[in-house]
């Protein structure tokens, strides 16, 4: 299983960038796909989730600036980030969970925020 992840970058507060992560070598059902983040010395936090059925489930810091879409067909998953604040500067993970459980992750992608 291979994650490329895409779109992260530098923007100034208030400005959006969209992720985007395509998997690929998938032979299993895919329970969920998300997206995670993590600042140096800090624990890899959860940002937003979608389920094969469609649930959502975002960080409460997220709600109503982030949003998370999914493609089942091209197992791809897609974050819009809206009305971007500094604390949102992290390396943010994509995420593949298998129906039995086991995960997958991508690289990483830098989003930096200046104030």
């Amino acid at each position: 299983v291979q994650l490329v992840e895409s779109g992260g970058g530098s923007v100034q507060a208030g400005g959006s960038l969209r992720l985007s992560c395509e998997a690929s070598g998938i032979s299993f059902r895919i329970a969920a796909m998300g997206w995670y983040r993590q600042a140096p010395g800090n624990q890899r936090e959860l940002v937003a989730v979608i389920t094969s059925g469609g649930s959502t489930n975002y960080a409460d810091s997220v709600k109503g600036r982030f949003t998370i879409s999914r493609d089942n067909g091209k197992n791809t998953v897609a974050l819009q980030m809206n009305n971007l604040k500094p604390e949102d500067t992290d390396v943010y993970y994509c995420n593949v969970q298998a129906s039995y459980g086991s995960r997958w992750w991508g690289q990483g992608t830098q989003v930096t925020v200046s104030s």
